[in-house]
């Protein structure tokens, strides 16, 4: 699972479901299919941790679903990101450039929407954990997350 990471990607952020911030209270950046698409078709589905950034603002935190989310039965696959921060609103059409870093568990499903959420939380307590690592926190400075002004590139 390990031998894309860390995997660097770019892409604009699109309406995805509407379900993070509605449901589960955890707001979620969704990639547009095109972004989906281009991620290895090998990479493990599951739960990952790393950095992201919004536009040329600040890196943050960052936990990452990538798969077809058993609870909600997607047919899709989608990559969604859910930023450890709060933002005062939305930021869609925005570039999102994320590192994903490392893996926390695989994809399951769950009986309620509490124990999604439950599973949700530990998982940003675990990226939070992990990404205090020194060897992690180097990459939050990485040049990547410099986008040059006015120019979007795909994948570097």
């Amino acid at each position: 699972a390990m031998r894309h990471l860390p995997y660097f990607c770019r892409g604009e952020v699109v309406k995805g479901f509407g379900r993070g911030s509605k449901e589960l209270g955890i707001p979620t950046a969704n990639f547009s299919e095109q972004v989906v698409e281009s991620f290895p078709s090998d990479i493990s589905t599951g739960i990952y941790y790393g950095w992201a950034c919004v536009g040329n603002g600040d890196v943050h935190k960052m936990v990452l679903s990538i798969g077809w989310n058993p609870f909600y039965k997607n047919i899709k696959k989608s990559v969604e990101t859910h930023i450890i921060h709060t933002f005062k609103e939305d930021f869609y059409g925005e570039i999102l450039s994320i590192v994903i870093i490392g893996y926390i568990r695989p994809e399951k499903n769950f009986d309620s929407l509490e124990a999604l959420i439950s599973a949700i939380q530990e998982d940003i307590e675990e990226a939070k954990r992990q990404l205090d690592l020194p060897e992690h926190l180097k990459l939050k400075e990485d040049n990547f997350f410099h986008l040059p002004e006015g120019k979007i590139v795909n994948n570097h």
